[in-house]
């Protein structure tokens, strides 16, 4: 007998997240059948995405997310026992998967994490799992970035905008990270190579990227929103691209009270601008490929992370409620 834990959606969040919305409750799990697997959650990951995607839900669900973990039970003969998998199950500590179910409602396919060689397998929520993929497609396919090209990328110290920005480094661009303190842009410049970095807590964003981009900005990943975005879309050249990823300054904001930004619309217009949001399911198909791009960026020295680790099941929502003010550096990783 399996006693599982797990965190439910009480109540839909109003502001920021508290404890009551999120319990801890137990279930007990029924035998396996054919074609069935159960796992053991090692890493799980807390991503802005849940703080939003979690109202689309209704209460009592198990709370959405993915995380490793590994077989400890298996009926089925392709996901055997001691395999890691990531998997689409959300905030639980054991789960039996069906293994013949395709996709999982966010379209993303549970799957066997790759040999990692030496390197840890927590990066499957975060590197080499959806984060990793997020930055590859929506940089890559959105952006179409060019060597030369002036990127931008704010919640640069972020899992996914740290990532953004190593990527457009490695495609020959000049790189500009915004983030919220003197310790996460100096890592962007001395450890990840961004030409600039702008703390927008402490800087005039507008002021900082005319003198780091003179000849304005061909790309921007957005994952912020707010007032920052404006600032960035009305300093872009013509024909430039946005990839919009998230919003997170909105996300913990009652809607009706949230300040009014800069237009847009005539820097969209007059500089012919490209904007286009995006969902990294949309990519499913092309899953592992993005997996294997990162993984081999690894291997070559050319990528590097960071890990915000939080210790123990039942501090995860603290860690959630912590990455949503932005205190993790790189990725937010819950280890079990």
């Amino acid at each position: 007998m399996v006693i599982a834990k797990k965190y439910v959606l009480a109540k839909h969040f109003e502001g920021e997240p508290k404890r009551s919305d999120l319990p801890i409750v137990e279930e007990e799990l029924p035998p396996l059948k054919d074609g069935e697997y159960l796992i053991q959650a090692e890493y799980l990951s807390v991503d802005p995405y849940m703080r939003v995607y979690a109202q689309r839900y209704p209460v009592g669900i198990t709370m959405i997310g993915i995380q490793v973990g590994k077989i400890i039970e298996s009926k089925h003969k392709d996901f055997p026992v001691g395999k890691h998998v990531v998997a689409t199950v959300g905030w639980r500590s054991h789960t039996i998967i069906n293994g013949n179910a395709g996709l999982s409602s966010l379209r993303i396919p549970d799957y066997i994490l790759p040999d990692l060689g030496s390197l840890p397998v927590s990066l499957g929520v975060g590197v080499l799992g959806m984060p990793g993929n997020t930055a590859y497609f929506g940089l890559i396919e959105l952006c179409q970035p060019k060597a030369g090209e002036t990127l931008v990328v704010s919640g640069a110290a972020g899992g996914v905008g740290s990532h953004v920005g190593q990527i457009g480094k490695i495609l020959g661009m000049k790189v500009i990270g915004i983030a919220g303190s003197d310790a996460k842009c100096k890592w962007l410049k001395e450890e990840l190579g961004f030409d600039y970095a702008i703390n927008y807590k402490t800087q005039d964003v507008a002021v900082a990227l005319k003198e780091a981009a003179p000849n304005k900005v061909d790309c921007y990943f957005d994952n912020v929103g707010g007032e920052i975005s404006s600032i960035v879309m009305n300093h872009m050249n013509l024909f430039g691209r946005v990839s919009a990823c998230g919003s997170i300054s909105s996300y913990n904001a009652d809607v009706k009270a949230l300040p009014k930004c800069s237009i847009v619309q005539p820097a969209v217009v007059f500089s012919q601008l490209k904007v286009e949001g995006f969902i990294v399911n949309r990519w499913a198909d092309r899953w592992m490929e993005g997996i294997e791009k990162n993984l081999q960026w690894l291997k070559e020295n050319k990528l590097k992370y960071r890990e915000t680790v939080t210790e123990g099941f039942e501090n995860m929502f603290d860690a959630f409620v912590e990455m949503m003010r932005g205190d993790n550096v790189g990725k937010a990783v819950i280890k079990v």
